[in-house]
């Protein structure tokens, strides 16, 4: 029996249709059916082609570990992407140390001219300041008329200073109390991990403290790769987003302000880099646990 006949049997044992099988694993209907009839070729690619075989599964009641296992010669592997991709890196590395080697190579002429350069200048300069001096001086004109300064002047000219002393270190320190930030007091959005989730797909839970009354979630490409994401508030169900993120949606914000608690269902989570107020959410399971689910508690500061 093929694997897509064995997912279809159990779905059929367990008296789900396909629509129904859409909504709980969020995989598209056609994907669904090009699984059962084994056109694998369908899906997006040989990675979401596991993914969405060991979900199916997983909904269906079947071990997802033991189903790949067992149908690993029909299910596309992805060992040979990550092959041609190391290929390629190793390709760039090589490239970029010959253009590294070419510039090192460059830098001792570069310094020799510029000390050629320099010495110039300076030669230069001294046969400039030794003209200059060998110019003759100016003869200073006698002056006739001599000015003789009033004490009283003189007094009433350094008192004048001493009080612009005293306005300038006024004025000082005025622009210095000024310029001075005053403390705000806010504290900053803080994300903390409730419970770490378990299983092929796991579901952790987190919480966000001193959240504020505006609350918006930022989405970001993290590579090049592209991920199926749903976002919603899991007390009304209202959809924020649900369809494939890539880098042409980066970056994406949404306003939660009026939920409690946001749930995320991610499908490739090496691809999606999530803020929240600017805080960065850190995956509380390694990303080797490509798929996963959050439940984000949001705590609001009084």
């Amino acid at each position: 029996m093929e694997v897509g006949a064995k997912l279809k049997e159990a779905r059929l044992a367990s008296g789900l249709s396909l629509d129904s099988l859409q909504e709980t694993t969020k995989i598209q209907k056609r994907y669904l059916v090009a699984i059962e009839e084994g056109n694998l070729h369908i899906l997006p690619g040989k990675f979401y082609a596991r993914a969405f075989i060991k979900e199916y599964a997983s909904a269906v009641g079947l071990d997802a570990s033991d189903l790949l296992e067992e149908y690993r010669e029909e299910i596309p592997a992805t060992e040979e992407e990550n092959v041609q991709y190391s290929r390629i890196q190793r390709t760039r590395k090589s490239n970029h140390s010959e253009k590294f080697s070419g510039i090192s190579s460059l830098i001792p002429s570069i310094i020799v001219v510029l000390l050629v350069i320099g010495i110039i200048l300076v030669a230069w300069w001294f046969i400039r300041e030794n003209m200059s001096e060998d110019s003759s001086a100016p003869v200073e004109e006698p002056q006739d008329n001599v000015i003789i300064n009033n004490p009283e002047n003189t007094e009433s000219t350094e008192s004048d200073g001493d009080n612009h002393d005293a306005d300038s270190i006024d004025n000082d320190n005025t622009t210095e109390e000024e310029e001075q930030p005053e403390d705000s007091g806010e504290e900053q959005s803080e994300i903390t991990v409730v419970e770490e989730g378990t299983g092929s797909a796991p579901a952790s839970t987190l919480e966000l403290t001193n959240a504020g009354e505006e609350i918006i979630i930022t989405l970001e490409s993290a590579n090049s790769d592209d991920t199926w994401l749903e976002v919603r508030d899991d007390n009304s169900n209202e959809v924020f987003y649900s369809n494939s993120f890539s880098e042409d949606n980066s970056p994406t914000e949404i306003d939660v302000s009026e939920a409690e608690t946001i749930y995320f269902n991610i499908g490739h989570v090496p691809a999606l880099r999530i803020l929240v107020n600017g805080v960065e959410l850190e995956y509380p399971v390694s990303t080797s646990k490509v798929h996963q689910k959050l439940y984000l508690n949001i705590n609001k500061a009084e």
